[in-house]
């Protein structure tokens, strides 16, 4: 993911969160994705390659064995 993506970037919030603030949002393109705290956008963020979120996303639905 390369800054010039983020720049205009529609974050989106966590379908998860509740009323308050308190979630992460996430931006996904072609080359990967982004993670930030919503409390504290300014912070900055994780940048993830789509080959990275893919394996992500892999093990959190349990698709991907852990075998390193």
């Amino acid at each position: 993911m390369t800054v010039s993506e983020l720049a205009g970037a529609e974050w989106r919030k966590s379908s998860h969160s509740g009323a308050g603030n308190d979630c992460v949002e996430l931006v996904v393109s072609r080359s990967g994705a982004a993670v930030r705290d919503s409390k504290k956008p300014e912070s900055g963020h994780l940048a993830f390659a789509d080959v990275e979120w893919a394996e992500f996303l892999g093990a959190v639905k349990g698709d991907l064995l852990c075998d390193r």
